[in-house]
C-alpha cells in the first residue's frame, strides 16, 4: 500500500506501508548506525520520535527477546530503505514488518532515506507524519499538533524496585533505562535500587547509596526542572554520573547552557576524545538532539571538560572540578554499538571506592 511521509515545511517523500496501518505523528529524527535496528527501535531515548534509519537495508535479521532494550517500543513509527528478508527467522524471531505490526508501530518503505536525512540536516527540530494521503487535510493535522512535553513519565518506573548484587550500592534514577546498561552495571555486581525520576532528595537520604546514577532517556532536559534541583541537592554529597539526558541535566544543574542541536547525534560510530586522562579516541553510540554550549563553560570553572568530539568539537563529557561527579552524553553501555566506554563504569566504581566512608561537604 502506497503511503507517504510529511513534512511540517512542506516536503513529501512517498513509499510503501510496513508495519501498523495507521497514522503518526511525531519528531523526525535520523540514525545513521548499519545494524542493531531492533535496540534502536525499542530504546526509550526514542520516545515520541519518527526514527529514519540511513543504512539502504533494514530487516535482514529477525527480532528476538535478548535484544530488546526495553519490553515495549515508545518510538511513534520508523522510515526505511528497502526491507530485507530472510527465510532463515527461527521460531523465536519475528521478521521486521511483523513484530511492527504486533507493537502498532507504522513504517514505511522504499525511501530514499539519505536524501531525506540531508533535507532534514537543514533544519532544527521538526514534526513529520506517516499518512495515507499527503493533502493538506494532513498537513494542517501536522502543523497544529503540539509535540508533548516530560516524555520522561511514559517510560520510567513509577516506584522503586531493587536490581540485586554484592558491590557497592547504587540509587540509579531512571529516566528511561535501557537494559543494557543494567547489564553492564550487572556485570561489576553493583546492587542497585531503582527509583522513578520523582523521587526527593530526604528518600535518597535514608537510602544512604554509595553512590547515584542519573541514566539516559527521552525528551528536552529543561522540562525535568525538579530533577536539576536534584541533582544540586545530591553532586556534593555523593559520587554521582549522568549518562545522556543525565549528563545534560548535569550541565543545567550547574548552570551550562543547553541548546536544541541542528545536527542532532544519533547512531553508532561516533568518535570521543579523553581530553583528562589518555588523549585517547574511543569509538560511542550516541543519541542526543540537545549539546552544551560551549561558551557557557568560560563563566562556569567549577566544570571541565572531560570528553569531546574531536569531529565537530561537541561537548560530550564533564566532571566537577570541587565534588565527586562527572557525565558523559554517549552511551558507555552501548546496546548497540562498541564498547570502548565500558570502563566508565570502571571510573564510576572507583570514584565510590575513593569516597566510600567519607564526609562530603558541600
Amino acid at each position: 500500500m502506497q503511503r507517504f511521509v510529511i513534512l511540517e515545511d512542506g516536503a513529501i517523500f512517498k513509499g510503501h506501508s510496513i508495519g501498523a496501518p495507521i497514522t503518526t505523528t511525531g519528531e523526525i529524527i535520523v540514525n545513521r548506525a548499519m545494524n542493531g535496528y531492533q535496540e534502536i527501535i525499542t530504546d526509550p531515548t526514542y520516545t515520541g520520535q519518527i526514527i529514519v534509519f540511513t543504512y539502504p537495508e533494514i530487516g535482514n535479521i529477525g527480532i528476538q527477546n535478548s535484544n530488546y532494550e526495553s519490553l515495549a517500543p515508545t518510538c511513534k513509527g520508523i522510515i526505511i530503505g528497502d526491507l530485507a528478508t530472510s527465510d532463515s527467522l527461527h521460531a523465536q524471531q519475528l521478521d521486521l514488518d511483523t513484530y511492527l505490526k504486533h507493537q502498532h508501530i507504522p513504517g514505511i518503505c522504499g525511501i530514499d532515506t539519505r536524501v531525506l536525512a540531508h533535507h532534514l540536516n537543514h533544519d532544527q527540530v521538526m514534526k513529520a507524519s506517516i499518512v495515507d494521503a499527503a493533502d493538506d487535510h494532513a498537513f494542517d493535522q501536522l502543523k497544529a499538533l503540539v509535540l508533548p512535553k516530560n516524555q520522561v513519565q511514559q517510560v520510567a518506573t513509577t516506584r522503586p524496585y531493587l536490581n540485586p548484587g554484592t558491590k557497592n550500592n547504587i540509587a540509579l534514577i531512571d529516566l528511561g533505562l535501557k537494559n543494557q546498561l543494567l547489564r553492564a552495571l550487572d556485570a561489576l555486581a553493583f546492587n542497585i535500587t531503582i527509583l522513578p525520576p520523582t523521587v526527593t532528595i530526604d528518600t535518597i537520604n535514608e537510602l544512604a547509596p554509595d553512590g547515584v546514577l542519573i541514566s539516559n532517556g527521552p525528551g528536552n532536559p529543561h522540562d525535568l526542572p525538579e530533577l536539576i534541583k536534584l541533582i544540586q541537592q545530591l553532586q556534593p554529597h555523593y559520587p554521582l554520573l549522568g549518562i545522556g539526558l543525565g549528563y545534560e541535566l548535569f550541565a543545567l544543574a550547574n548552570d551550562l547552557i543547553i541548546e536544541p542541536w541542528q545536527t542532532a547525534h544519533h547512531g553508532i560510530n561516533y568518535p570521543v576524545k579523553d581530553v583528562v586522562k589518555t588523549n585517547k579516541i574511543e569509538i560511542t553510540t550516541q543519541n542526543f538532539c540537545y549539546r552544551v554550549k560551549t561558551e557557557s563553560l568560560n563563566k562556569h570553572p567549577q566544570v571541565r571538560i572531560a570528553y569531546v568530539d574531536p569531529l565537530d568539537h561537541t561537548v560530550v563529557g564533564l566532571y566537577h572540578k570541587q565534588y565527586p561527579a562527572f557525565a558523559v552524553q554517549f552511551d558507555p553501555e552501548a546496546g548497540p554499538g562498541p564498547t570502548d566506554t565500558q570502563h566508565i563504569f570502571n571510573d564510576f566504581m572507583q570514584l565510590i571506592n575513593k569516597y566510600q566512608g567519607r564526609t562530603l561537604k558541600g
